[in-house]
């Protein structure tokens, strides 16, 4: 991933752990979800961990979340809190890569809530931990947007499309590169065996289209198919087939030489 990449993902980090929970049991629920020991080295995730513990104190009293019966936006706050503490993202290449890594235990029960909130991910054991796993980059947006990121989330997807963008145009432009190759090597092989067949005089017994055909192709060595039809006013096929005779005839000749004539006394 590169430094710009995990600018990205610091600042979207900041911007979930900048957010104060404007309800209590969204507060109860972030501290829940944050857990006993964040594993996020950020300075905001420090003050985070700080204040919603001194909050949670004051208001929670006693209380415990549960995830059955709570409402949208306190899972919405506890996956919050699950993801700062244990979450990490990826965007290398433009590749979106989420993942927790939690107690074995905790994999199964993760990936449920995860799933039931709309982020369908996958779940193994990595040297004994519990790693909770998506790759769906569109799931993983919408995830995270609706946890709070939202400036950072923004800034990601303008890159992902810009990167998405640059990478249709190469290709588009590579492709007319290799097309622009194959026309000037076409038109090269025409050109020679115009030269031959006229060298021989052989384009003079050819048909009149053939001779307009070679002719126009003289004149214009970097015509399309499609110009040179327009230019003689007939068809692209009848430009395409005068042009494949021409060149048939010239191999022809090259390969096979047409045997002397033996004078007859």
């Amino acid at each position: 991933m590169t430094r710009s990449e995990r600018d990205l993902v610091t600042a979207l980090r900041d911007e979930l752990a900048a957010i104060d929970p404007s309800r209590p049991c969204d507060l109860l629920a972030e501290v829940d979800g944050l857990g006993p020991e964040p594993i996020g080295r950020e300075v905001s995730m420090a003050r985070l961990a700080h204040r919603l513990r001194r909050l949670g104190k004051a208001q929670a009293a006693g209380r415990t979340f549960d995830w059955s019966p709570a409402a949208e936006h306190c899972r919405g706050a506890w996956l919050r809190g699950r993801f700062l503490a244990r979450g990490s993202l990826s965007l290398a290449g433009g590749r979106t890569h989420l993942e927790f890594v939690v107690s074995p235990d905790d994999a199964p029960v993760l990936a449920a809530r995860l799933t039931e909130f709309g982020l369908p991910v996958s779940w193994r054991l990595r040297r004994g931990r519990g790693v909770v796993t998506s790759k769906n980059g569109e799931a993983v947006g919408t995830f995270l947007r609706r946890i709070g990121a939202s400036g950072a989330l923004l800034e990601v997807e303008a890159r992902q499309v810009s990167r998405a963008l640059r990478g249709e145009l190469n290709r588009v432009l590579n492709a007319e590169s290799a097309n622009l190759q194959r026309a000037v090597s076409a038109a090269g092989r025409q050109l020679d065996a115009i030269d031959t067949l006229d060298a021989d005089g052989r384009l003079s017994s050819q048909p009149y289209v053939v001779r307009l055909v070679a002719d126009a192709r003289r004149e214009t060595p970097e015509a399309s198919l499609a110009e040179l039809a327009e230019r003689l006013e007939i068809h692209r096929s009848a430009v395409q087939r005068a042009l494949e005779r021409l060149e048939r005839l010239a191999t022809v000749e090259h390969d096979a030489p047409a045997p002397a004539r033996v004078a007859l006394s």
